[in-house]
C-alpha cells in the first residue's frame, strides 16, 4: 500500500471524499451583460487600428457606433427607467458624455467610455451569479435520499426532503447524513467541518446530535430526525448568506454618492449656461457652443477617473502578491475597517492536522523514533486524519513502517494491529488508558491536552509505551498578523470558532488575542458581527470554509483564505488570499488606505482643474479645444497619479513574526 501522504485534509474513509461541495458554475457568456460587453470591446479593438491609422470616417465610423450601441444601450435603457424614478443614474450620465464627446469629434474617448462601464457592469453581474452558484450549490452537500428505517425495522430508501421529525434513519460508513439529529445506537467519528469548522472528525456515539450534510466514518448510526430538512443547519446557512447578501447595504464608491448630487448640479446648471445668454439676446450657435464647452469641462468624468484609477492600480498589485479584490467598490471598502474577526481553522492554522509531540513513556524502552514507527505502523492501513498524521510524521523522519496485520478500528477509541508479532493499539486515552495504566502516563496525556493538543495513546502487548501529540499547526506569520491588524485598526482582532472553547483559547493565546468566542455554529457568528455592526463598527471577517459563510457575507467585508477554502466561501468573500499567506490581510488593508489617500488627492486635483476652466467659461471665452485639452490634460494627471500603486514599493511589507 502506498504510504504517500497528499497535503490537502484526507478523506474520513476511503474512497469517501471530504465534506466540499460541488462546482456548479453560470458559463460566462450566458450572461447578457458579458455578450454584450464582449461585442463592445471586440467592434472597439476592430475600430482602434483604423481610427489612428488615418483611414476615412465611412471606415471607422459604422465601427464606433455599432460599440456604441452594443455597449451603451443596456445602461442607457437602465438610466432612462431610473430616470423615470426621479434617480439619475450614472450610467446614463457616462453615455451621454460619451455620446457628447462624439458630438463634438472625441469619437475614440466616448466609445473608451462605454467600453470602460460596460466590461465593469458584466464583472459585476458574473460576481453575482457565482454567488448564487454556490448558494445552490451548497444544498448538494445534503444527500438527496436517505435509508428510512420503520416501526418494523424494514429498511426503505426515500428522499431526504421527505423525512420528517421522528423518523429514524442509517447512515452507513462513508455516507452523508440525511437530516439533523440525535444518535440512537451506534459509533463512529463524523466529519462535521463544514458547519463547525472543527479540522479533525468528531467521535459520536448514541445521544450526541448530527447534522445533514456532513460524513460518517466507518462506523454505522440509527439517528433520530430532530428537524424538518427545511430547517437544517445546511438549509439556514444558505438563507443566511441569501438574506446577508440581500441587506447588506447597496455598495457604492463613495465618488458615485457625490457624484449623484454633482451631476444633477451639472445639468441644470448645463441648461442655465444654454438659456440664460439666449434670454439676454446671445445667437443660438454662441450659447450652445458655451453650454457644449461648459459641459465638457464640468463633466464628472475626471472627478470618475479621479476613483478609478488607484483603485484599479490597487487591485492589480493585491493581484500580483496573491490577493484577488473582486472590485474597485471592495478594495475601496477594505480600507474602512476598524474591527477584525478571525477564524481558527484553515485561516490562523494550516487545517491539517500533524504530530506535534512524540513522548516515550519511561519504561517502554522505545525511543522518539521507534514510539513513531510502531504507532505508525499499526495506523498504516487507516484511513483517519489522525492516523494519516501519524504517518506522514513517521514518513516525514525517514522511518521504515513494518507490515501490519489483523487490523480492526474502532469508532471513537482507535485502530488495533498486529505488527512484528505483538499486539499494537493506538487510540484515545479515554477509552485506552483503563487496559494499562503505566507510570507517567496520566502526566503525559495532561500536559498534552492542556497545551490544546490531542493525545493519541500507544500500547503493546496490552502496556502503555507512549503518548502522541497532535494539533493543528499554527500558520508561520499568524501572530504578526494579529499584531499587524491591531495596529491597523486599533483594536485586537476576535476570534470566531467552532471549535472547542480549550484548544481555541490556547490557539489565542499564542497569537495575542484575547476576545475568544468558541463552539460557534455559523448563525452564532453572523449574530456577533451584526451586534459589532450594530455598534457602529465595519468589521472585517477572515475565514475559509461553509460555516464562514454566512458571517463573510454579512459582514462589512469578507476575506477568504484560497488554499483550502470551500466555493460557498470563496463566492462569498468580498476578497481572497490565493496563496494561503495570512500576512496578505494586513498588507492589502493597508495598501487600500493609500489607494484612499490617493483618490482624495485625485478629487483635488480634478476639482482645480474644473473649478478653474468653469470660471475662464463663465467670466470670459473659453474656446472649445482647449477646454477639451483642460479637462482631457486633468484627466490624463489624476491618471497618472492613481497608476503609481502599480509600483512594487506600493505593496507593504509582510509582517514578520519575530516570536
Amino acid at each position: 500500500m502506498s504510504s504517500v501522504v497528499d497535503q490537502r485534509p484526507e478523506p474520513t474513509i476511503a474512497g469517501a471524499p471530504r465534506a466540499v461541495e460541488p462546482r456548479r458554475r453560470t458559463r460566462l457568456l450566458a450572461l447578457p451583460e458579458a455578450r454584450w460587453a464582449l461585442a463592445s470591446l471586440v467592434l472597439f479593438l476592430l475600430a482602434l487600428p483604423v481610427y489612428l491609422l488615418g483611414a476615412p470616417a465611412w471606415a471607422w465610423g459604422p465601427l464606433f457606433a455599432a460599440c456604441y450601441v452594443t455597449g451603451g444601450w443596456d445602461p442607457g435603457w437602465e438610466g432612462l427607467k431610473a430616470l423615470r424614478e426621479k434617480t439619475l443614474d450614472v450610467d446614463l450620465l457616462m453615455v451621454v458624455a460619451a455620446l457628447g464627446a462624439a458630438a463634438i469629434g472625441q469619437v475614440l474617448d466616448g466609445a473608451l467610455l462605454i467600453v470602460i462601464f460596460a466590461t465593469s457592469g458584466a464583472l459585476e453581474a458574473v460576481a453575482t451569479a457565482r454567488t448564487a452558484d454556490s448558494v445552490r450549490g451548497l444544498l448538494d452537500l445534503a444527500p438527496d435520499t436517505a435509508t428510512r428505517v420503520r416501526a418494523d425495522g424494514v429498511e426503505e430508501t426515500v428522499d431526504a426532503e421527505r423525512l420528517a421529525v421522528g423518523d429514524v434513519i442509517l447512515v452507513r460508513p462513508g455516507e452523508r447524513v440525511g437530516a439533523d439529529g440525535q444518535v440512537l445506537d451506534g459509533a463512529s467519528d463524523v466529519d462535521q467541518a463544514t458547519i463547525t469548522g472543527e479540522p479533525l472528525p468528531v467521535a459520536k456515539q448514541a445521544g450526541d446530535e448530527v447534522f445533514a450534510g456532513t460524513v460518517n466514518g466507518t462506523g454505522a448510526l440509527r439517528v433520530r430526525v430532530e428537524r424538518d430538512p427545511a430547517d437544517s443547519v445546511i438549509a439556514r446557512i444558505v438563507k443566511m448568506v441569501e438574506d446577508a447578501s440581500g441587506t447588506k447595504a447597496p455598495t457604492q464608491l463613495f465618488i458615485e454618492k457625490v457624484e449623484q448630487r454633482y451631476s444633477i448640479g451639472m445639468v441644470i446648471a448645463t441648461l442655465a449656461v444654454f438659456g440664460i445668454p439666449l434670454v439676454f439676446g446671445d445667437d443660438l450657435r454662441s450659447a450652445l457652443l458655451r453650454a457644449m464647452t461648459f459641459m465638457i469641462v464640468a463633466s464628472p468624468c475626471a472627478v470618475v477617473l479621479s476613483t478609478m484609477p488607484p483603485l484599479l492600480s490597487a487591485i492589480a498589485n493585491a493581484g500580483r502578491h496573491g490577493v484577488l479584490a473582486k472590485s474597485a467598490v471592495v478594495m475601496e471598502r477594505l480600507g474602512q475597517v476598524d474591527a477584525v474577526a478571525l477564524d481558527k481553522t484553515g485561516t490562523l492554522t494550516e487545517g491539517t492536522p500533524r504530530v506535534t509531540d512524540v513522548l516515550p513513556l519511561p519504561s517502554s524502552g522505545l525511543d522518539e523514533d521507534r514510539l513513531l514507527a510502531l504507532a505508525g505502523a499499526a495506523e498504516h492501513p487507516s484511513e483517519h486524519p489522525l492516523a494519516r498524521a501519524v504517518v506522514r510524521a513517521a514518513r516525514t523522519r525517514g522511518l521504515v513502517l513494518a507490515e501490519a496485520t489483523g487490523f480492526v478500528s474502532s469508532p471513537g477509541a482507535g485502530v488495533t494491529a498486529t505488527v512484528d508479532g505483538r499486539t499494537v493499539r493506538v487510540g484515545s486515552p479515554a477509552r485506552l488508558a483503563a487496559d494499562g495504566p503505566g507510570p507517567g502516563l496520566d502526566e503525559a496525556v495532561r500536559s498534552l491536552e492542556d497545551g490544546g493538543r490531542t493525545a493519541v495513546l500507544v500500547l503493546r502487548d496490552g502496556a502503555p509505551v507512549g503518548v502522541l501529540g497532535i494539533a493543528d499547526r499554527l500558520r508561520p506569520d499568524a501572530r504578526a498578523t494579529v499584531a499587524a491588524l491591531t495596529e491597523l485598526t486599533g483594536r485586537t482582532p476576535v476570534l470566531l470558532t467552532g471549535d472547542n472553547e480549550r484548544a481555541a483559547r490556547r490557539l489565542a493565546a499564542e497569537v495575542g488575542i484575547s476576545d475568544v468566542r468558541a463552539g460557534l455554529l455559523p448563525q452564532d457568528k453572523v449574530a456577533a458581527v451584526r451586534a459589532w455592526e450594530a455598534e457602529g463598527l465595519r468589521v472585517l471577517v477572515v475565514g475559509d470554509g461553509v460555516n464562514d459563510a454566512p458571517a463573510l457575507a454579512a459582514a462589512h467585508t469578507g476575506i477568504a483564505m484560497g488554499g483550502a477554502g470551500s466555493d460557498l466561501a470563496l463566492e462569498t468573500a468580498d476578497a481572497v488570499i490565493v496563496r494561503d499567506e495570512l500576512a496578505a490581510v494586513p498588507a492589502v488593508v493597508a495598501l487600500s488606505r493609500a489607494a484612499r489617500r490617493l483618490v482624495v488627492q485625485n478629487l483635488a486635483i480634478a476639482g482645480t482643474f474644473i473649478a478653474a476652466l468653469v470660471a475662464w467659461d463663465l467670466i470670459g471665452t473659453l474656446p472649445l479645444p482647449l477646454g477639451v485639452a483642460g479637462h482631457e490634460g486633468s484627466t490624463v494627471i489624476v491618471g497618472l497619479n492613481g497608476l503609481r500603486l502599480l509600483r512594487e514599493a506600493a505593496w507593504p511589507r509582510p509582517a514578520e513574526d519575530t516570536a
